[in-house]
């Protein structure tokens, strides 16, 4: 190949890069207002089910401890709602643990690579 060759090839390939930059700029205000969007969602049905399922949960424990006030049975009923709020604590735990954390911006990172095996094809 000829250096005037290899000159035009890189030039294509930086014109290339600048008309896909303003792409990247727009899919990356695109992928963020989507973002923004999914987690401000996410987060608020969270926070709701949270406080719903904590009151519901504990009026239903404070519930079984009076039923079980004047019975013989109090202390093991009281230590048996406290190990099951223990349990519900580890298995949350492992379950949060075990889940994938969302990817944000998949689209802008796969235009990217895509982008970037083109220039590679090019300028071989």
């Amino acid at each position: 190949m000829s250096v005037h060759s290899k000159v035009a090839q890189w030039q294509n390939a930086g014109r290339f890069c600048v008309e896909r930059a303003t792409d990247y700029s727009d899919l990356l205000g695109i992928g963020i207002e989507q973002t923004r969007k999914s987690v401000v969602r996410e987060l608020s049905a969270l926070v709701a089910l949270t406080v719903a399922g904590l009151f519901s949960l504990s009026f239903a424990c404070l519930a079984i401890i009076a039923t079980a006030w004047g019975t013989p049975y109090f202390l093991q009923v009281v230590w048996g709602v406290a190990a099951s709020w223990l349990l519900v604590s580890f298995v949350s735990m492992f379950i949060v643990r075990s889940q994938k954390p969302a990817r944000s911006l998949r689209v802008l990172q796969t235009e990217i690579r895509s982008d970037l095996d083109t220039l590679k094809e090019a300028l071989k």
